[in-house]
């Protein structure tokens, strides 16, 4: 399918949760989008080493993508979304039934990190992106440009993985890969800007067993089955019962993966927010890097950052975005996008209700520094793309490890 883009805790009160359960207009069936991103096992393996291979070196020199993330001011104007029915919440996972904590700190989320993948170009880059709730605990949200490649016009972004809490090479709580992306039918299709966003499920974590990397020299290495090099590993990479085994010059190194257990279990998952009014503060947390139009480098992308303000109706028609909502924010483009929009953010719980992911920047006072960000107005088809991934099953994808001296 075609797809292109025209450019780049608190429990809720009683009225919110009573609105909640109300059925929300919402997308149908037909409306929402989904494609495999690692279909199987194999796949799900060979996409972590690849991530892993040559001490992170993928990781550590992913680039932030910069898909067209500049909104040029003119095309932002008052006007913008109105809900589609009632506004109702999804809890966080954890606050599904406690009351709020209070704390006069900014506390960052364990939920929020950088989702990794190879972009048009075949190299490597980077979004951001956050752990929502879902009934398997599965569940990772971002922009749609930052999942479907509305470069080359392929369907999705080859080696999809996310990574919660990435800091300078390192995986605290392991590498989730990506299995099946759920975007609405209108941004797959129609280009859609309003509908720029996804919802991944993941398999468990997978985290990395240094102990597990020996080098040795198999007795039948014709009985291993090659996987495609040019698609996993700069290396040639075998894969033969639970052992993976890269070959680099006359030596063969094993690699081993343990179930690092589900995402949500480990760090969390935001609650989502739908048909709200427009207005509201919110937090917006992400990995801002690049430069503003003036040249100052402002965000290296390497830490986590956040702003605050109250949301504002904005349309953008010339990107076929008319139900925009944006914030006033310092935030450059690149790296940013897929950052989390949160209503009502507890400090205490570090949780709250993801009500939009930026999709682009914009200058409006043509000072060359970037001071806005959009999201799309989540609504009741934003709430239905939502609800075709959050009962989905992902699993794990680790098997027990055996040294292979022993065979």
């Amino acid at each position: 399918m075609k797809r292109t883009l025209a450019f780049g805790g608190l429990v809720a009160t009683a009225g919110l949760l009573a609105a909640g359960l109300a059925a929300p207009a919402q997308a149908t069936p037909q409306d929402v989008a989904s494609d495999a991103l690692a279909t199987n096992g194999i796949a799900a393996w060979a996409t972590a080493a690849y991530w892993w291979n040559n001490e992170y070196a993928n990781l550590v020199n992913a680039t932030p993508y910069n898909v067209e993330t500049k909104v040029v001011a003119k095309h932002i104007s008052k006007g913008g979304p109105a809900p589609d029915s009632k506004p109702g919440v999804v809890p966080a996972i954890g606050d599904e039934k406690k009351s709020a904590a209070k704390s006069k700190n900014v506390n960052l989320p364990k939920t929020t990190g950088k989702v990794f993948f190879n972009g048009a170009d075949g190299r490597p880059h980077w979004c951001s992106a956050t752990s929502v709730q879902s009934a398997y605990h599965n569940m990772v949200a971002t922009a749609g440009h930052c999942v479907y490649d509305t470069e080359s016009n392929a369907a999705t972004l080859k080696n999809w993985v996310f990574v919660p809490g990435y800091y300078q090479s390192k995986t605290p709580w392991g590498i989730y890969v990506g299995k099946t992306a759920y975007t609405h039918y209108d941004y797959d299709v129609y280009e859609d800007g309003d509908r720029d966003y996804a919802f991944v499920t993941v398999y468990n974590g997978l985290k990395f067993n240094h102990d597990g990397v020996i080098p040795f020299t198999p007795a039948n290495p014709g009985s291993w089955k090659k996987v495609s090099y040019e698609t996993y590993s700069k290396f040639p990479v075998w894969f033969r019962g639970s052992k993976w085994v890269c070959h680099v010059g006359n030596t063969y190194y094993v690699w081993a993966f343990e179930d690092a257990g589900r995402l949500g279990d480990n760090v969390g998952g935001q609650g989502l927010a739908y048909n709200q009014k427009i207005g509201q503060p919110v937090f917006v947390f992400g990995y801002p890097s690049g430069k503003h139009p003036d040249g100052n480098q402002a965000f290296t992308g390497k830490t986590l950052k956040w702003t605050y303000g109250k949301t504002f109706a904005a349309t953008a028609p010339s990107v076929k975005a008319e139900e925009l909502q944006a914030v006033k924010s310092s935030f450059t483009g690149e790296g940013a996008l897929g950052s989390s929009w949160l209503l009502k953010y507890n400090n205490g719980r570090r949780l709250g209700y993801l009500n939009g992911v930026t999709i682009g920047v914009s200058d409006t006072d043509g000072n060359d520094r970037y001071d806005t960000s959009v999201s799309p107005y989540f609504d009741g088809e934003t709430y239905g793309v939502y609800s075709a991934a959050k009962n989905n099953w992902s699993g794990s994808i680790a098997v027990p490890w055996e040294n292979p001296l022993n065979h």
